[in-house]
Formats: structure tokens, C-alpha cells, sequence
């Protein structure tokens, strides 16, 4: 699952402008960016991706509600510092790694014919794109984030492992909401709007 690729046959491009290049692509072009840009074991621009992603989650977040700045003693400087690192470091890395070991599982439950782990990997790192406004202090841009990264999961998903949508909102849908629900805060938002529908619809 860790196995990067030096000089892997297609993939996508490294630095600063091939991420940049891939948030695009990702957002406006998912079928043809995940058909073109997802390579067997080039995992290493993948990561960096959902790394950049969030960052700019935690950086954005930071920003609007402090209060989520861990508190530990000795100002708001070192805290700020040593979380954004973590994120870099190790929460973003295993996260993504986590998660597509799971996306995995599921995936032999629901999918004949899979690709690998790494295009896993990779799927679900770029489908993390809208989350870099997540950190707004808006719901409905988080409920917004969210959805549209479900939807680019669960398009990559079907191209890239060869099934249809409806098997890939099913193998799908825990790593969805664990990511975006729970990773970029998108459930509580979205659940506090189904709910406000549902009582002006006099349902409950």
C-alpha cells in the first residue's frame, strides 16, 4: 500500500502546479481525470494532494473558530505549529491509508474485478478536492464540500475499479462519511439540514 513508483507509465505530474493542475481537473472533469490520472503504484502524488487538502482544511479552520486550536499551554503560536504539522505528518497520511484499506474491503465485497490498493489510495486522496473550503465557518458549504466529495468518491470508484455508480455508492459510502462526515465535518451540518427539511415538510 506505501509503494510509490518511481517512473510510474502515466499518473500525475509532481510540484506545485500538477496539484494545482489535479483540483481543477478533479472538480470540472472527474470521469476523465480519474480514467487519465490514476496510475498503478504512483501513489506519491496522491498523498500529496489530500496532504495539500488538508492543510488548507486546518489552516482555514484555524482561522475562522481559533477555538480549534489545540489548547496547550504557553500561547496560540506553538499549538498552531504542532497541529498543522501532525496533520502534514501523520494524521492526513494514515487517514488516507486507513480509510482505503477499508475502501478496500469493501470493494472485495461489492466488485468482482478491482484495480489495486493504490488506485484506491489515489481515488480517494483526489476525491478529498472540495474539502479545501471545509474549514469556512459555513454549514452550507460544508454540507456542499461534502457531498461533492462523496460524489467524486464514488465516481472514481466506478471508473477507476470498472463498476456502476450504484456499486460505488454502496462500497462507497462509510469511507465517504467517515472522510467528509467525520474528517472534514460535514455530517453535523448536513444531518441539522435534512432534519430542518424534514420538519417543514411536517415529517417529524
Amino acid at each position: 500500500m506505501t509503494t510509490w513508483v518511481e517512473n510510474p507509465s502515466g499518473g500525475r505530474d509532481r510540484g506545485p502546479r500538477g496539484l494545482a493542475r489535479a483540483w481543477v481537473e478533479v472538480l470540472l472533469r472527474p470521469r476523465r481525470f480519474f480514467r487519465n490520472g490514476v496510475a498503478p503504484g504512483d501513489q506519491a502524488p496522491g498523498l500529496s494532494f489530500a496532504v495539500a487538502v488538508s492543510l488548507v482544511y486546518v489552516l482555514g479552520l484555524f482561522a475562522f473558530q481559533p477555538s480549534y486550536v489545540p489548547d496547550l499551554g504557553g500561547g496560540t503560536a506553538v499549538p498552531f505549529v504542532l497541529s498543522v504539522l501532525a496533520v502534514a505528518l501523520v494524521i492526513a497520511p494514515a487517514t488516507l491509508h486507513l480509510t482505503a484499506a477499508l475502501q478496500t474491503i469493501l470493494l472485495i465485497a461489492t466488485v468482482r474485478d478491482r484495480a489495486g490498493v493504490s488506485e484506491t489510495v489515489q481515488v480517494i486522496a483526489y476525491a478529498t478536492a472540495p474539502a479545501v473550503v471545509a474549514g469556512l465557518p459555513f454549514p452550507e458549504v460544508r454540507i456542499l464540500a461534502t457531498l461533492y466529495g462523496a460524489a467524486l468518491l464514488v465516481i472514481g470508484l466506478a471508473t477507476v475499479h470498472g463498476t456502476t455508480l450504484g456499486r460505488a455508492a454502496v462500497a462507497g459510502a462509510i469511507p465517504a462519511t467517515l472522510v467528509f462526515g467525520y474528517a472534514f465535518r460535514g455530517l453535523t451540518p448536513l444531518v441539522a439540514f435534512v432534519e430542518g427539511v424534514l420538519r417543514s415538510w411536517y415529517i417529524i
